[in-house]
């Protein structure tokens, strides 16, 4: 009930030309009143000598108990409504979502095709916006291309990393540093400097201690508890340059930044040495916001609900909404369609010592097509990296479509061609690393790759926003719906059909 008030609340603040004090008296009406229950009945102990008796104690609950009771559940009410008040207030309708893409260097699409922010540019705006502090969430680091390999493209990953060195040093910024724990081949040399020269305060997570397996392979940072970033994108140049990359910048959102802000500071905690993943996460990391209560916001002047998802199940709070219960989520709400562009998708657990069948979202998307008629296409990756195992998993998956006439799934895979043959010698470079959802209600953007330990060992986050109404000419999930659609058409998406499994 009060959660349909303070839905209430919110339909009225969107509509044009209303104030607040100008809300309905029903929503504040006679819903909030216990309602008198009658029985006809003569019960064995209701004789009719006991009838003043009986009188008298109806008219005392009447008379006392009831207002009593009212003032409690009128309490209660107006608690959460001024919870409800508070992240409004906070938040508004001040909240700006933009796409942010990285389109590799060469990669180009027709005229008219989506388009958008770049992600270089979406970064430096973030972090020239700074003026106190910047968390960041990250896998690895590689701005520079010295790191890995020298290349006149490597000029956006230096320039962010000059970027953060000036904050973190002249600017006085204070920045903090949760990475995964650096191995032989991923040294991360950029953070070791940053903290060497008094930039930022850095920190490693070791997930294989905590929880026996994975990696932290979280992709965002938060500016001032304000604004921040989330996507496919690692600290790298060749990210800016050479991959193929989707996030979202978000600003002036308190609400959700401060949010986010729990989930660093879960990374920040757990990267302690002796640190371990306690039976009961302290409720000052709880979160208001999950599948069940999410944020009403306008994003963008579009009515939305909006939450953030996290993995693995061990780094959740009671009050948070796992990466793949949002997931199944997503999937189980579409009547339409869902379109994925992932990197990788492989109902297995890759990384086990055992090999470990886990067809969670595959079963979730064979029963959308099978049972309700609801569209799939998958957009996975092709590249020098790619496992065969992939390709015979999403031929099964494509399959599905020839055992009855509504069943429609289709699979691709996305090649970013090499054009040079400098290109060519870039390792781990010219990918679709994109890791993003879209169905007819519902955007979904992530970290993680689709096989099963992003979702039980590995560190990574979701970002859910659920649009169902279209208030202005491009809200967030249609944007990305045309996205991925650029993307399904465009000339180096390829029919799973073309590809060897071996």
């Amino acid at each position: 009930m009060i959660k349909k008030t303070c839905q209430k609340i919110y339909e009225r603040i969107n509509k044009p030309k209303h104030e607040l004090t100008d809300l309905d008296v029903d929503v504040w009406d006679s819903r909030f009143m216990l309602k008198e229950e009658k029985d006809d009945k003569w019960h064995g102990w209701l004789k009719p000598s006991c009838i003043p008796i009986t009188v008298i104690l109806i008219l005392i609950i009447l008379v006392v108990l009831l207002p009593l009771l009212d003032q409690k559940r009128e309490a209660i009410g107006q608690k959460e409504i001024s919870s409800f008040l508070e992240q409004w207030d906070r938040c508004g309708n001040k909240c700006k979502f933009t796409i942010v893409e990285s389109i590799p260097d060469n990669l180009t699409f027709p005229d008219g095709a989506a388009k958008h922010l770049s992600m270089f540019e979406g970064w430096m705006s973030l972090l020239g916006m700074a003026r106190e502090t910047i968390d960041i969430g990250s896998y690895y680091w590689s701005l520079r291309g010295s790191d890995v390999w020298k290349d006149p493209s490597d000029w956006q990953g230096e320039t962010i990393f000059k970027e953060l060195l000036n904050a973190g040093t002249t600017r006085n910024i204070k920045i903090r540093i949760a990475q995964d724990v650096p191995s032989h081949y991923q040294q991360s040399i950029d953070t070791e400097e940053l903290k060497n020269r008094g930039a930022a305060e850095v920190r490693s997570l070791n997930m294989q201690r905590l929880v026996g397996g994975g990696i932290l392979h979280t992709k965002m940072f938060i500016v001032d508890n304000k604004h921040f970033f989330l996507g496919s994108t690692n600290f790298d140049w060749r990210s800016f340059t050479q991959v193929k990359e989707l996030g979202v910048v978000v600003y002036n959102c308190s609400c959700l930044a401060e949010d986010m802000q729990k989930l660093f500071l879960i990374y920040w905690e757990m990267a302690l040495p002796n640190s371990s993943v306690p039976s009961r996460w302290s409720p000052s990391l709880d979160t208001d916001f999950n599948t069940t209560n999410p944020a009403y916001l306008p994003i963008n002047g579009t009515s939305s609900t909006v939450y953030l998802a996290n993995s693995p199940p061990q780094f959740c709070t009671d009050s948070r909404t796992s990466d793949i219960d949002a997931i199944l989520d997503a999937i189980n709400k579409a009547s339409k369609f869902v379109y994925i562009a992932v990197m990788d998708y492989e109902p297995v657990l890759l990384y086990s010592s055992k090999k470990t069948f886990w067809p969670v979202i595959d079963n979730a998307l064979r029963r959308a097509a099978y049972e309700r008629g609801v569209q799939v296409r998958v957009l996975a990756s092709s590249w020098n990296h790619t496992r065969p195992d992939m390709i015979s998993f999403l031929k099964s998956l494509a399959d599905i479509k020839n055992t009855h006439s509504p069943v429609n799934v289709e699979v691709k895979l996305f090649v970013v061609p090499s054009y040079t043959k400098e290109q060519a010698k870039i390792p781990f470079a010219r990918v679709n690393h994109n890791k993003y959802m879209v169905t007819d209600s519902i955007a979904y953007i992530g970290t993680s790759n689709w096989s099963g330990d992003y979702f039980t060992t590995t560190a990574g986050i979701g970002l859910i926003v659920n649009q169902t109404v279209s208030n202005t000419t491009q809200p967030i999930r249609e944007q990305m719906e045309a996205i991925f659609l650029r993307d399904w058409s465009s000339p180096y998406a390829f029919p799973i059909s073309t590809f060897a499994t071996s």
